[in-house]
């Protein structure tokens, strides 16, 4: 089937269970599924900023192709929730759905647009390579499980944080962030608290995160004075006492990021990793002030 056929409609033209369901059936035999419900996909939608209006879903006559999502921030636009139905693959329905993504962004005055990609999804890589992406860094996906037995909290002086507290900590500007962990996906998320520790020694730094119903989830973190593994170690031990009972799932942590060998010493495991990609030239809203750990990205 030609390319020309593929017909790209506003995601804003569907309703929130018609999105679900067109991807949850390009997810039946992809290498990490993440099925969604209508709720879950709403509250993605909200917190990640997509903009329904400009995400597409892909048709052909009468038969479902596919669907696409843009998230768009200010000097920033983010391509999420690719997929293509099984069955209706090779037809150049993907590269159809990212082109038109890079034309509604750059509609918008965007020039620069991220991504992220399962490594070794071969297809997805070369595609977005193909479409002007270049490789940034290298993100893991990790997760605690609530039947670890809870760690003894490190000794320090510790602060609960409430909701504005933290945020007020995070603040809007934290250089380069994948778009989940950036502090726009906090500001909009539920139930967001924190935690500030001065160890005996005297280092001290913060987490900020998130608890849903039955996980823990969208962490950040600073080390303001010290070694980012001891501080790391025991901000983690400390949450993990107050909530021995709920799975800790974290996304897009950076591999270079100095606190990691604390979660690997905490009990976190490596769910799968993903390949971060940008197109066009960083805003400088993302080359300035990196927080501890993070990495300032120009090529």
């Amino acid at each position: 089937m030609p390319d020309n056929t593929i017909v790209l409609t506003p995601a804003s033209q569907y309703t929130i269970q018609e999105l679900t369901d067109i991807y949850n059936r390009t997810r039946v035999d992809y290498m990490v599924p993440m099925p969604m419900n209508a709720a879950r996909l709403e509250e993605y939608i909200y917190t990640y900023d997509v903009d329904l209006e400009h995400s597409l879903v892909a048709t052909h006559g009468d038969d479902m192709l596919g669907v696409a999502m843009l998230g768009v921030r200010k000097d920033r636009a983010w391509v999420t929730r690719l997929g293509v139905i099984p069955d209706t693959r090779r037809r150049g329905t993907g590269q159809a759905l990212t082109a038109g993504l890079l034309e509604q962004a750059e509609a918008l005055g965007v020039g620069f647009t991220m991504l992220e990609v399962i490594k070794h999804n071969e297809p997805a890589h070369q595609l977005f390579l193909k479409l002007g992406f270049y490789e940034v860094g290298e993100l893991l996906v990790l997760r605690r499980s609530p039947n670890l037995p809870p760690p003894q909290p490190i000794v320090a002086d510790a602060e609960r944080l409430e909701r504005a507290e933290a945020l007020d900590l995070v603040g809007r500007d934290r250089g380069t962030q994948p778009w989940t962990n950036q502090s726009e996906s906090l500001f909009n998320a539920q139930d967001v608290s924190g935690l500030r520790l001065t160890l005996i020694d005297g280092s001290r730094g913060w987490l900020v995160y998130q608890r849903q119903k039955f996980t823990l989830t969208r962490f950040a973190y600073k080390t303001e004075v010290g070694d980012p593994v001891m501080l790391a170690c025991a901000f983690l031990s400390h949450l993990h006492h107050q909530y021995l009972r709920l799975d800790t799932q974290l996304e897009n942590i950076q591999v270079n990021d100095p606190h990691l060998p604390a979660f690997f010493q905490m009990g976190y495991v490596e769910s799968f990793r993903r390949i971060e990609m940008w197109r066009g030239e960083p805003p400088a809203s993302l080359r300035e002030k990196p927080q501890s750990g993070q990495r300032v990205k120009t090529s």
